[in-house]
């Protein structure tokens, strides 16, 4: 219930033609007076017409005059998403007095504004004029809904951030001559004894079924009664293919088809008035929106430019000439000229973008609630958060998404598992580490984290590396040698030099294994190409792993392992038939000989020791990153924009 007091505000600021009605008013409603008249005598079992209620100043109008295009001056506004969703945050939503007849009085979009609260025909009237001002073809609808939407209850609903985008269907394979390949056989045992399992289970939900529907709300009493005012959108203009409702309360796009809405008594415009003469029986799936059709549609101002031919005795003839008075040269209302206060004069910048009057606005869904905030009102730059719980009753938390804006580390997103405790925050490009994605549990160095980079921008390729106390794993796109993944295992620290204070960069874990996996290199043969390559640093093992052909079954592979009884010296590569395993059954007679041997093992000796090097820049790399997250959290920063006009001068 609204604890809003409407009597009290002050309209002394309004303009002249808001408390009084000029000749042209008067005669526009006469002519509403006349077409209401001949409705109620053609349909005397139709509800009245809203056609012209007070407005604030308490003198009465037409509900075309209160539309008032207007085209503000914000890149959003151009939009219909835009100013759907501007309507529904900056206004407070308040219910009809009565929820089976309109309301008594409709105010001007110009007070509505002012005072950020209204029901849903000001809602309307105001997203209308905003989307006429911006070259759509829309229209106020005065019409019936259910209870969930005329009372802005979204606790049944899934929410919008959480619906699965459709899934494209696959297209079917063109070739009908493909040979198709027998199914598996099944038992026919087994898929009986799994029936009847299906009818028991179905049984079972029956009666639970029947269990729930006896604590199921029953029938709302006033259901096909309650008046709910949204807009019509046609097609045609800005591009729009289909034509399509938005529900001023939410800001959402509906289909015509949509069961919620469930009929229409009357359109309206800047410009003319319409009433549906269609059944509403089965809501507006069937309802025909072309407003020229004269049996679908009974229009208030004829829209032709000639005068009506009708005889000259006829009775219609003044108003005739009423209406064609009414009407400019080129066929414009002359009240869309009246005098009128400047929509984008009450919307200053700094309220455009602040639309919350209460701070922030709470939207409660099906297991779910979505927070929504200004930009800057957080001093960590947060704009909007999403619960989502695991029961109706929104007792335990599930998992939590949280949106920012403005911020300088360039964090837009964070996604906290509140089962796992597993964050993982998202960045925009740009960032100075390259970071496009961080999952974690700590900010801890080796308590497990998942770094996903911009590969484009970095030299090595890497678009993920993986890290705990034990192993890293690093992937990576489109590099030269055809390197795609690198795991690395590592064994436990020299706990002496832990207990003498030895910093972590001091006491490195110590590299058991380093394993490399290669995608195939075309231009060389399939056994001089490695696919995996294997180091056993601890136990000075290598061994390589090559593709396979087409034809081949086996992959060839090469094995150097340590002399046993002789010591290890970094500057000495010794190669004997005792240390070597080879098997190459597809390669040629060099790769046989020991000379290419030993010189393929100087070159794995030399490539180890890169590859340990480059294990530690990424530990390093890994620290680096954990500082530098570390400091941006501790210290958050808001950049302000450009487009941010009033933050500049507050600044």
């Amino acid at each position: 219930v609204s604890d809003f007091d409407w009597s009290s505000i002050d309209t002394s600021h309004l303009p002249s033609s808001y408390k009084t009605n000029s000749q042209q008013e008067k005669e526009l409603l006469q002519l509403a007076d006349h077409f209401f008249l001949q409705y109620t005598h053609l349909c005397p079992d139709r509800k009245p017409l809203f056609i012209h209620p007070l407005n604030e100043c308490g003198v009465q109008k037409f509900v075309s005059t209160t539309v008032k295009p207007t085209l503000l001056p914000y890149p959003d506004m151009y939009y219909w998403s835009g100013c759907a969703s501007f309507v529904c945050d900056y206004l407070i939503m308040e219910p009809l007095k009565c929820p089976i007849t309109p309301p008594s009085s409709l105010y001007s979009p110009t007070t509505i504004l002012k005072y950020q609260r209204g029901n849903c025909f000001d809602f309307s009237v105001l997203l209308c004029s905003l989307l006429i001002g911006a070259g759509y073809d829309a229209y106020c609808v005065h019409g019936y809904a259910t209870l969930e939407m005329c009372s802005l209850d979204q606790t049944q609903e899934l929410c919008p951030r959480l619906r699965k985008p459709p899934e494209v269907p696959e297209e079917e394979d063109p070739n009908k001559y493909r040979i198709r390949y027998p199914s598996e056989p099944h038992s026919q045992f087994e898929l009986q004894q799994k029936a009847k399992e299906e009818e028991t289970e179905s049984t079972q939900e029956e009666e639970g079924e029947e269990e729930v529907e006896v604590e199921k709300p029953k029938r709302d009493p006033l259901h096909g009664l309650r008046v709910h005012a949204w807009v019509l959108v046609l097609s045609g203009k800005r591009k729009v293919p289909e034509t399509f409702f938005i529900n001023p309360f939410t800001g959402n796009q509906h289909s015509p088809r949509d069961e919620s809405f469930l009929g229409i008594e009357s359109i309206w415009n800047h410009r003319n008035y319409w009433v549906n003469m269609q059944e509403c029986r089965k809501g507006c799936k069937d309802l025909s929106f072309d407003l020229s059709d004269s049996f679908c549609w009974e229009i208030m101002f004829s829209e032709s430019n000639k005068a009506s031919q009708l005889p000259p005795e006829s009775p219609e003839k003044d108003t005739d000439d009423m209406v064609s008075h009414l009407s400019n040269a080129l066929g414009e209302p002359v009240w869309n000229q009246w005098e009128s206060l400047c929509l984008t004069s009450l919307l200053p910048t700094a309220e455009y973008e602040n639309p919350f009057s209460r701070g922030k606005k709470v939207i409660l869904y099906d297991k779910a609630k979505q927070e929504k905030w200004a930009a800057y009102a957080n001093a960590d730059g947060l704009v909007e958060r999403l619960t989502v719980y695991t029961d109706s009753d929104c007792t335990e938390e599930l998992e939590v998404k949280e949106w920012f804006k403005h911020r300088e580390d360039l964090l837009y997103m964070r996604e906290v598992n509140k089962q796992t405790q597993l964050i993982t925050d998202h960045f925009r490009p740009g960032h100075p580490l390259l970071i496009k994605a961080h999952s974690y549990t700590s900010l801890e160095p080796e308590t497990g984290h998942t770094v996903e980079f911009y590969h484009t921008a970095r030299v090595d390729g890497l678009w993920k590396r993986c890290e705990t106390a034990t192993e890293m794993t690093e992937y990576f796109l489109g590099r030269d040698d055809f390197m795609h993944m690198r795991h690395t295992e590592f064994g436990v620290r020299d706990q002496n030099m832990e207990r003498a204070g030895g910093t972590a960069d001091a006491n490195h874990r110590p590299i058991v294994k380093i394993k490399e996996y290669f995608h195939r290199n075309p231009e060389k043969p399939a056994d001089e190409d490695v696919e995996e390559r294997t180091f056993m640093v601890i136990d000075d093992v290598i061994q390589l792993t090559y593709h396979l052909e087409l034809h081949d079954t086996i992959a060839s592979k090469v094995v150097f392992c340590r002399v046993i009884g002789r010591e290890k010296r970094e500057d000495e590569i010794f190669l004997s038939r005792e240390n070597t395993v080879k098997y190459m059954p597809w390669s040629s007679e060099k790769h046989k000989n020991m000379r290419h041997l030993y010189n393929l093992l100087w070159e794995l000796r030399e490539e180890q020791k890169d590859l340990k090097q480059q294990v530690r820049d990424s530990e390093a790399e890994m620290l680096n990153i954990l500082m530098v997250r570390e400091d941006e959290e501790a210290n958050i920063k808001l950049s302000v924009s450009i487009y941010s006009a009033a933050k500049r001068q507050e600044q």
